[in-house]
């Protein structure tokens, strides 16, 4: 018994304890306060050897430079203060109590064979799903773009443990021999490096369905968690019993992880050949939906083409398995941007999330459709959830950062974008939101030029491309902005290209006919972004025309929820930078 309640408790870490910093209400904090913080009252600090450690490595992480810091500014003599903008969240309640957090690291493809790297990849994630279902009161799981950053890294165990803020981890390998799989993993904690323990498995390819589940129920033991038959049953359900669907769905997974046109359409064919392998196949289904219904908004694909599929594929899977959380935010997502629905997109959220807590999918789509909605605190709140699960996936902190710009709380939607483009530098959406905040902050330079480099990384992306062309514009370069819309409307001629990012470029040039006659064109098509116009603030100029809110009824948006300028969908004022 003391063996499992010292697995159970959870030490707040050094740098949990350092997040008193950023706290709007200190003006300042002394160096006295972070002594007793950090290490506790009547401790003896070297201050060189210490605060000042502790001071460099927050800017190091942050790259801040010190003699023209934008987070921490040093007081002479007196201490530090954070400088930046913050976002206040709601706490979402009093931390859980006896709940470990455990990082599932890549499997290790010892033989480096490439046909089976699908397979390492496959049951890493398969296995951080189904270590997230045995008991998410207990067991909170990092999710996997957080841990896929460590594959084939040479990091020790205890830096990969405190960068993640996991005190158990899991590693694995697999390795080919003859016909067969060799599978070893061991469970090891972080603060000690103690093995916890170990297992090994022979299998053939065949056989990888009871492996996972003899593997998932191997490590809850092993941290001392009982299964209910409940649990044990959710587990089974998730997978097919079909090996061959369960293989081609693992190469689904491997092909949409790379997020790319082609390789989606990879994604695509392997999903379909698993759902005609088992028809009830619930996750292949979700996975064409999810590859289906992100088409539009990240690479400009046409509404009416794609979404239908994805509506089938999503209900498809809601009918194999209601009980299943990927299956009810599929449904979810198509229906927001198809249907254009938040609130019943966020019902089915909800639902998602009671069944699989650790979903970091379903928590992240009911922030960015809270805060469509108006509801900010929950947005806040859900997206602070994503980001707990998936610390370092860029898209949950591009997406924070859009939330709080939905919320007109521009200021705070910057460094979370910041955060974003740390995490992954290339990460065009980030650059796009950082560049979209900035615009509204006044900081036109910056957000030309994030939006230069947004347009460059994601292959001209509409998104970017209208933002800049409706930037240049409200700058009094016309002639350029109009360019830009020119080109729009050249290659909408040839491929489909978003309505909506015409009609904004006509906004910024003050073209009402153009920008209501692309609008019109929006509704028609079903462009997807027709869901920014009732709350982005880069409408504002058409918000108190009755034309604008009438276009906005026939969508079936509430227009008293609409922002009037200059305030948050929620009627308060908007925060702005100085």
């Amino acid at each position: 018994m003391a063996a499992s309640a010292h697995l159970c408790h959870h030490e707040p870490s050094r740098h949990d304890r350092f997040r008193f910093l950023p706290d709007p209400a200190r003006q300042l904090v002394s160096r006295g306060e972070i002594v007793e913080r950090l290490w506790g009252p009547g401790v003896f600090v070297d201050v060189e050897m210490g605060i000042n450690t502790a001071i460099r490595k927050v800017r190091r992480a942050l790259r801040d430079p010190a003699d023209a810091p934008v987070f921490v500014e040093t007081v002479a003599g007196r201490g530090y203060r954070f400088v930046a903008g913050v976002a206040t969240e709601p706490t979402g309640g009093a931390p859980e109590a006896h709940r470990v957090t455990v990082a599932v690291l890549p499997v290790e493809n010892l033989r480096a064979d490439a046909e089976r790297e699908y397979l390492a990849d496959g049951l890493t994630e398969e296995t951080i799903a189904a270590l997230g279902q045995i008991d998410p009161d207990r067991i909170g799981v990092i999710g996997r773009t957080s841990v896929m950053a460590y594959k084939r890294t040479t990091k020790a165990l205890a830096d990969i443990g405190r960068e993640l803020g996991a005190e158990y981890i899991v590693e694995s390998s697999i390795r080919a021999e003859g016909a067969r799989l060799r599978i070893t993993s061991k469970l090891v904690r972080v603060r000690d490096q103690l093995q916890m323990w170990a297992a090994s498995y022979d299998s053939e390819p065949s056989s990888m369905l009871a492996f996972q589940r003899e593997l998932s129920a191997a490590l809850a033991e092993q941290i001392r968690l009982r299964l209910s038959p409940a649990r044990l049953s959710a587990l089974a359900r998730r997978q097919t019993r079909h090996p061959e669907a369960y293989d081609l769905y693992l190469r689904g997974r491997f092909f949409w992880n790379h997020f790319t046109p082609p390789t989606t359409r990879r994604a695509i064919e392997h999903y379909t050949g698993a759902t005609r392998l088992d028809p009830d196949y619930a996750l292949a289904w979700s996975g064409i939906a999810d590859a289906y219904v992100a088409s539009p908004i990240n690479g400009d694909a046409a509404p009416r083409e794609v979404l239908p599929r994805a509506r089938e594929a999503a209900e498809n899977a809601v009918r194999a398995e209601p009980d299943l959380a990927d299956a009810q935010t599929s449904l979810a997502m198509v229906t927001f941007w198809q249907g254009w629905d938040a609130e019943a997109a966020l019902a089915l959220l909800d639902r998602a999330v009671a069944l699989d807590s650790g979903y970091e999918l379903a928590h992240r789509m009911k922030g960015v459709f809270a805060a469509h909605a108006g509801r900010h605190e929950e947005a806040a709140g859900a997206l602070r959830r994503a980001r707990e699960i998936e610390p370092l996936n860029p898209m949950n902190h591009a997406l924070s950062s859009h939330a709080r710009f939905l919320a007109r709380d521009f200021t705070a939607a910057v460094p979370f974008a910041r955060q974003a483009i740390v995490i992954d530098p290339e990460f065009w959406i980030g650059r796009f939101l950082l560049a979209q905040a900035a615009e509204r902050l006044g900081n036109h330079e910056l957000a030309l030029e994030e939006l230069g480099r947004a347009a460059r990384l994601s292959g001209g992306n509409s998104k970017a491309v209208a933002l800049r062309g409706f930037l240049l514009a409200k700058l009094g370069r016309a002639d350029e902005a109009r360019d830009l819309r020119a080109t729009l409307e050249s290659l909408s001629r040839s491929r489909y290209v978003p309505p909506v990012a015409l009609a904004l470029v006509s906004v910024g040039l003050g073209d009402r006919p153009a920008a209501y006659a692309w609008l019109e064109r929006a509704l028609d098509s079903r462009d997807v972004h027709v869901v920014y116009l009732p709350v982005d603030a880069k409408w504002d100029a058409l918000r108190g025309e009755a034309r604008f809110r009438a276009l906005l009824k026939r969508c079936g948006f509430r227009t008293d929820r609409m922002a009037a300028p200059g305030t948050t969908p929620g009627g308060d004022r908007a925060r702005r930078g100085r």
